[in-house]
């Protein structure tokens, strides 16, 4: 009763308030099981001359609307890919009728066969007003890995030796999981995900006051994939790969293998989904380092080289099940468990270590060399549970409620020994620290979509977000192997986080002639708490940081003819700071480093302005432009101070502003019906104006990176692909990163009728001749210190991926995935 009340109440005052001056017709395209159809068609023709009057896509609830019809007689096409067109007669708008509401239209497969086969190719990027969609299905050097081997084949996003993800040089972006904002991060999520699950990534550069304004990028949506008919769907995925080429004289032998299973079930009523995943994805590699700090005009030079190494293991099960009662309502339940490790291995000799004095003198005051083990495990055990519900209304408005809760423990420890060398059973000293993590995190989201009238369509709706993470930080240390560890009360800690988040949008959107408009508001009121003691007891604090803020949001898009739109959009976003960047209690990361965070750290805020154009052209061929300004205010950045002579403190801090004016291209291009090749190309100008440690900072420089993905079909169920990932130098507060790069090559061949496909790759290419998986990282500050490492990770990895489907019916599973904990993995 009042949902109905609510309802019928906010009718009444949008009736009230805007005035409709001619007709309007909506409806709903569904599957044969009452699913949503997005991006299905519905063109209006006038029944007498057969002239098509209008043309519109529905949106993710299967939901269009067609606006300004005048009176006359009609009849409407809806169609939707692998579908039967259907055909709606006898439309009759009268003068006086302002909204027709066709109800639902259901559309059924294109034949009444077990399968359907499509010979239509799907392009590659789909372009919308405020965002571009891509084909995983396109990029076959994924097959068998996870979701970061499919985005990074994406025109917007490049990938740095570290595994950091950028998209158009931010690394600070919101991930969405199936339209559900995750606060996890991104990286560590979507390594998690199979590449076989994944069915189309979204990226929204320019975001609506629908989603959450948190991410200075913007918003990338990772949507599994879904099937349409009652059945039952199987698939098993094993993948394995062969010994290392190189092996860089690491310790231990690197594996790879993995197995991932889905299993998904549908009547009419339910649709249970099952997923299980196990993955060993280790990798092999070294590094070089020169680094020198100056001290009172002595000057220490600490050169460095030996094996640095990653084994990561994870194990995951998931389980949902929908339920839809009526074509009014349906519910799911989502759970989540998994197990996570990775553990970075750094064993490292410190050859011809001396002190100058003075500093640009050659006089050595002495020399000394010394082993250090390194070993940083980082371990993750995750719970979540989620529930969700949708009704829809007869006037095809809408109501959404959902509810997520997360339990995270982090944790890990860190190891760190500096040996003699050669006579490595000299211990010099012996670090230990670790970490106890919990996290509990809540989210709350309720929205409501309005009647839609002729100015277009009202959507609201209220978020609420709480986030409690705690952590006890014990580092110990001791001298003899004999000795018991002895507690450093200075680098031991506990700092509690409390974040609550209250947060609310009103947006109005639609389409008017050639137009399609969007404009809205959201307001955010976050209240940020932050508890710090040392296990001395000499600190004791807690610091508040509480804002209220108004993030606005605007995009207009202009269709000069069927295959050409020109569109231009705004929005206000925020980077919020995770509590690893604002520990400012100091965390031993290696023999050479210490780093810590900015108890004061604050949020960066950000503007972005796009402006693009995009092109359909004949013969499946396609091109978008968009050039983009993007403003970041309180930017932080990690920096570089002197601790003692062998010992550099890295600082998250906030370091001015910073600036990115750029050009981002992409194309499809189709030479022959065989040779298919996306191109995308990202280049723009970055400058960083501020100051750190009463020092001028002033850096500016030009970025490209470019992802080519080439792929020839020697017939129906074969193909080659070469794929080429380029990131150019960097530039940063304190230095630059070097480019860095990988090519790959993917052989994909099906078998019995595609129930079993065959996947062969070759990964990051370098046979001896290229610098391929290879990336020098820089910093300096003159007369203080200069530093110099190159990361060098394995190439010419060899993997083979089986996939067999063992029920024909179609995937419609969907699963949850982490909303809090993985931003601190």
């Amino acid at each position: 009763m009042f949902l109905k009340f609510t309802h019928e109440l906010l009718a009444v005052f949008c009736t009230f308030i805007f005035f409709k001056t001619q007709a309007q017709i909506q409806g709903k395209l569904v599957d044969e099981q009452n699913s949503p159809l997005e991006y299905g068609t519905a063109a209006l023709y006038e029944i007498k001359s057969g002239v098509l009057i209008a043309g519109v896509v529905s949106n993710e609830s299967g939901l269009f609307i067609i606006n300004n019809v005048e009176s006359g007689m009609y009849y409407l096409e809806a169609s939707f890919l692998g579908y039967e067109k259907k055909r709606i007669d006898n439309i009759i708008i009268t003068q006086n009728a302002e909204l027709l509401d066709l109800g639902t239209v259901q559309l059924v497969l294109g034949t009444q066969l077990n399968e359907v086969i499509v010979t239509t190719e799907r392009a590659t990027v789909l372009n919308k007003i405020d965002r571009q969609v891509y084909e995983v299905s396109k990029f076959k050097s994924a097959q068998g890995g996870s979701g970061m081997d499919v985005i990074r084949n994406l025109p917007s996003v490049s990938m740095d030796s570290q595994g950091e993800i950028s998209v158009r040089g931010s690394k600070g972006f919101v991930l969405l999981l199936n339209g559900k904002p995750i606060q996890g991060d991104a990286g560590n999520l979507i390594a998690q995900l199979p590449a076989n699950a994944i069915e189309r990534v979204v990226i929204i550069t320019a975001p609506s006051a629908k989603y959450d304004p948190e991410g200075k990028a913007g918003i990338m949506n990772i949507l599994t994939k879904k099937g349409a008919t009652n059945g039952a769907y199987g698939q098993l995925n094993i993948k394995a790969g062969l010994p290392s080429i190189e092996t860089y004289g690491n310790d231990e032998s690197h594996k790879r293998h993995g197995i991932d299973a889905t299993y998904n079930v549908r009547t009419d009523l339910w649709n249970i989904s099952l997923g299980a995943n196990y993955q060993r994805n280790d990798l092999g590699g070294r590094r070089e380092g020169d680094v020198f700090t100056i001290i009172n005009n002595t000057k220490t030079l600490f050169p460095s080289t030996g094996e640095r190494s990653f084994d990561e293991t994870n194990y995951s099960g998931r389980f949902t099940v929908d339920f839809t009662p009526s074509n009014k309502d349906s519910y799911s339940l989502g759970f989540f468990a998994g197990k996570r490790s990775k553990d970075r291995l750094a064993d490292i000799v410190y050859f011809d270590n001396h002190s100058l004095t003075p500093a640009n003198s050659v006089n050595r005051d002495y020399t000394f060399q010394y082993f250090n083990h390194n070993l940083r495990e980082r371990k993750g055990d995750f719970i979540l549970g989620s529930i969700d519900w949708l009704h829809n209304f007869q006037d095809a408005s809408e109501l959404s409620v959902s509810f997520l809760y997360e339990y995270t423990f982090l944790g890990g420890p860190t190891v760190n020994q500096n040996l003699g060398e050669p006579d490595r059973s000299i211990l010099y000293q012996d670090e230990f620290n670790t970490n106890d993590n919990p996290l509990n995190g809540i989210r709350f989201q309720l929205d409501y979509s309005f009647k839609p009238y002729e100015f277009g369509t009202l959507e609201a709706g209220y978020q609420y977000r709480d986030l409690k993470h705690t952590g006890d930080f014990i580092y110990e240390r001791r001298t003899d192997f004999n000795d018991n560890f002895q507690l450093v009360p200075e680098f031991s800690s506990e700092v509690d986080l409390e974040r609550t988040i209250h947060s609310g949008y009103l947006q109005l959107s639609g389409k008017k002639g050639k137009w399609d408009y969007s404009a809205g508001s959201r307001l955010e009121v976050m209240d940020r708490k932050f508890r710090l003691k040392d296990k001395s007891n000499t600190v004791d604090e807690t610091l508040f940081y509480d804002f209220v803020k108004l993030y606005p949001s605007a995009s207009v898009q202009y269709s000069v003819n069927d295959n050409t739109n020109i569109k231009v959009a705004y929005s206000k976003r925020v980077e919020r700071n995770s509590t690893f960047k604002m520990n400012p209690f100091a965390e031993r990361e290696h023999s050479e480093t210490l780093e810590q965070g900015d108890k004061n750290l604050r949020p960066e805020f950000i503007d972005l302005v796009d402006l693009g154009i995009n092109k359909d052209m004949k013969g499946g061929n396609s091109l978008f432009v968009t050039t983009y300004f993007r403003h970041v205010e309180n930017v932080v950045n990690r920096v570089n101070t002197v601790y003692n002579d062998t010992i550099l403190n890295r600082i998250y801090s906030n370091a001015g502003n910073a600036k990115a004016i750029g050009l981002e291209v992409g194309a499809e291009l189709k030479p022959t019906k065989n040779w298919s090749n996306f191109i995308g190309a990202n280049i723009y100008n970055y400058s960083i104006n501020g100051s750190f440690d009463n020092r001028v900072i002033d850096t500016d420089a030009t970025i490209y990176s470019f992802n080519v993905n080439s792929t020839w079909r020697f017939w129906e169920n074969a193909s080659l692909q070469f794929t080429m990932n380029y990131l150019s130098d960097t530039n940063t507060a304190q230095g630059e990163d070097s480019r860095f790069y990988s090519p790959n090559i993917t052989f994909q061949k099906s078998f019995l009728d595609s129930r079993i496909t065959a996947t062969l790759q070759w990964q990051n290419i370098d046979m001896g001749l290229l610098k391929t998986n290879e990336q020098r990282i820089s910093t300096r500050r003159p007369n203080e210190f200069f530093t110099t490492t190159n990361y060098i990770y394995e190439v010419d990895i060899v993997m083979l991926n089986l996939s067999y489907t063992f029920k024909k019916g179609n995937n419609k599973s969907k699963f949850i995935d982490s909303e809090f904990g993985k931003k601190e993995f």
